[in-house]
């Protein structure tokens, strides 16, 4: 018989927790939380202060009877839950159906599972905090409101299966407001000149600046022949030549939403995936002799702060594996984020010495890259500041000014282990300029004016809205890969080229949700909505206050939709041809899983087609079919003959209709991080990348 009960939310945590706190513990988990509200009806008693109605979550039955089962053996319980308002709350649920005090000193906390840490919170265990467990009710409470009340309007006046959530609305918002601003963009014409200047054997470019010392913007061609008639021969003088030395800083390490932004950069992975491998490798890995052990700290967090332990252990590792002067000279003191909680600490990992080469072999692929990428982040996070030579030469001929930059690495400091992404690719490497002096003669030649037009707003990209939506104050670590997750689900937005395009039926949605239901769209109100939350969360404001506050002025709007919001038909769209069973037309319509084109005569005929694309390129296989586009399970996109089953040609890789001048063999695209390469797939030609 065990002393002590520790319940925990998942097995994998239970096993590795277990093994740190020896004999006298037995773990076991509650496999999540054990009490929600009732799918089957709204829940909350909106005439009693809005009470919420918990039942037991269909299927924990067992689970709970077993967790009854050892409390009674065990002469105290502990309550280890994530340390977030969630595990607050599935604490205060255990302690309710467990019969546990909740004043007690039942709940234990910790950032990381590792046993110095795991000891150390059992040494301070505390009583649950209610304003956490009454934050996380507020939010469960307010969304189930919202969702629970318009998304039956919502049935009634367009189709079923849809929903309207507070944070996924004002997401698929800001999708909708971008797709307008790149439909009604009107682009600008611009010019630009490039030109290639030798000095000696030494050739660099550099770009029309201005006229006379004024900087000049071309907007149009005449404007172009103008600075090209103002030039006297092929010889430019330097006129001023700039160098300074640049300090460039590391980037903090990791919270949740810069994690979700970089993995997706870096390694292509969904914010979903990013948060599955995050929680795998917070739980715990198995690494052989050592046992399973948390490898990063908990992956749900605003802060970027770290303790002094971990930045002491980052320093004495940084020293010891790239020298001395590649240690920070001063602990990092970061800039805190007025909206963030700060409740934990960075994403980091638990022992930087745990260098991702040697836990490699004890990680999958995508656990290992991603554990690499955290730990690169924050080992640069603690090193010293990178140093530049920077150089801007201005060329001068005719009073036309060109002007070149270049850098170069004096010191690479944090950058010898890691570069932070971007969403616009750039160039790292060194751009050299040759040694110019002020007064001396350059050629200038290969002058190339380009016409260019201004490119609309780019559609969001998982990361982008992310970053989006962190910066407007919506939502909270927790909400970003569920958010995102649920408004592809609901088939208002897909992804094309992995950025957010909607569809019809979302912009149906949002534009009733926008008629009747304005304050849930705006953007404000929901930031200001997760300030109160934070607010309850901090002991400052009741929850109730704040629901009701909401509530009032939603129960009039939600009359006013009652009464008039109309119905909406959405009309099959001809496809064109004939269904191939009973020669009905064939229409597009909207399943689960986006458009796909059905008999019209339905019920009566149930002939189905996919939606296939063409590509332009006959089949290499079968000789008769043409490719065409599909999409996998996962909604990957592969190119397939259009004969399948007779004919079962596949590939990843785009086809093109020309054939490989080496082989006659199928030409295909490769997409690389830094472009396409065109390839043969039978042979070893190659072309050269494209960006």
């Amino acid at each position: 018989m065990s002393d002590y009960l520790v319940i925990v939310e998942s097995p994998a945590k239970a096993k590795t927790i277990e093994r740190y706190l020896g004999k006298k513990y037995k773990v076991k988990a509650s496999m999540g939380h054990i009490r929600d509200l009732p799918k089957s009806q709204m829940g909350v008693d909106i005439k009693n202060n809005y009470e919420p109605k918990y039942i037991t979550i269909r299927g924990k039955g067992p689970v709970i009877k077993d967790l009854k089962t050892a409390a009674k053996k065990a002469k105290k319980v502990f309550l280890a839950a994530d340390p977030d308002r969630e595990g607050e709350a599935i604490a205060w649920h255990l302690a309710h159906m467990l019969d546990l005090d909740i004043h007690s000193d039942c709940r234990v906390v910790f950032n990381e599972i590792t046993k110095d840490a795991i000891r150390e919170s059992f040494q301070h265990p505390r009583a649950i905090n209610m304003h956490l467990v009454d934050a996380q009710q507020a939010r469960r409470v307010l969304d189930r409101l919202v969702g629970y009340n318009i998304s039956p309007l919502l049935w009634k006046k367009v189709k079923k299966g849809l929903s309207a959530g507070r944070v996924q609305s004002v997401a698929l918002r800001l999708i909708i407001d971008r797709e307008k601003e790149i439909k009604e963009f009107q682009p600008e014409e611009y010019w630009s000149i490039q030109a290639e200047f030798v000095k000696q054997n030494e050739v660099f470019t550099a770009f029309f600046y201005g006229l006379d010392g004024q900087k000049l913007d071309l907007k149009q061609e005449k404007d172009v022949k103008l600075v090209l008639e103002r030039l006297k021969g092929q010889y430019f003088t330097v006129k001023s030549v700039t160098k300074k030395e640049r300090k460039r800083n590391p980037v903090p390490p990791f919270t949740t939403s810069s994690l979700q932004q970089e993995a997706a950069r870096k390694l292509n992975f969904r914010t979903k995936k990013t948060m599955m491998l995050a929680q795998q490798l917070y739980e715990g890995i198995d690494l052989g002799s050592e046992g399973t052990v948390g490898l990063i700290t908990y992956m749900r967090t605003d802060s970027t702060r770290v303790s002094e332990s971990a930045q002491n252990e980052a320093l004495s590792y940084i020293e010891k594996a790239f020298g001395a002067e590649y240690v920070a000279q001063e602990k990092r003191k970061e800039k805190k984020n007025t909206a963030a909680q700060d409740a934990h600490e960075a994403i980091r990992p638990t022992s930087v010495f745990r260098d991702p080469s040697s836990v490699k072999p004890y990680l999958s692929r995508d656990q290992f890259r991603l554990y690499k990428l955290i730990w690169e982040r924050f080992v640069a996070s603690q090193m010293a500041p990178a140093l530049l030579d920077t150089m801007s030469v201005d060329l001068e001929n005719g009073g036309v000014i060109f002007r070149a930059s270049g850098s170069k690495v004096k010191f690479a400091g944090f950058m010898k282990v890691y570069v932070e992404g971007t969403d616009d690719q750039t160039d790292e490497q060194d751009r050299l300029l040759p040694d110019l002096q002020e007064g001396e003669k350059v050629i200038g030649k290969d002058i190339e004016p380009k016409q260019h037009f201004t490119q609309p707003p780019p559609r969001y990209t998982e990361a982008r809205l992310v970053k989006t939506l962190e910066e407007l104050g919506i939502g909270r670590p927790s909400t970003y890969a569920p958010t995102l997750d649920t408004i592809q689900k609901r088939n208002y937005v897909v992804l094309e080229n992995k950025r957010f395009v909607p569809t019809e039926l979302g912009e149906i949605v949002l534009e009733l949700i926008l008629e009747f239901f304005p304050e849930i769209l705006d953007v404000e109100f929901t930031a200001k909505m997760e300030k109160s939350l934070d607010e309850i969360e901090e002991g400052k404001i009741q929850w109730i206050q704040v629901i009701d506050e909401f509530y009032s002025g939603f129960e009039k709007s939600l009359q006013i939709a009652e009464k008039e919001m109309k119905e909406v038909e959405i009309k099959d769209e001809p496809a064109g041809i004939d269904c191939e069973e009973c020669g009905s037309p064939m229409v597009y319509k909207m399943g689960r899983f986006g458009k796909f084109i059905a008999c019209s005569n339905f019920p009566d005929c149930r002939h189905t087609k996919p939606i296939v694309k063409e590509i332009g390129v006959k089949c290499p296989q079968c000789g008769e079919g043409n490719l065409v586009e599909r999409n996998s399970k996962k909604r990957r996109i592969f190119y397939g003959c259009d004969q399948f089953p007779a004919c079962d040609f596949m590939s990843w890789d785009k086809p093109l209709a020309r054939p490989c001048p080496k082989c006659e063999g199928l030409l295909v695209e490769k997409k690389l991080k830094k472009g396409i390469q065109v390839q043969c797939n039978q042979c070893d030609y190659q072309e050269k990348p494209q960006a």
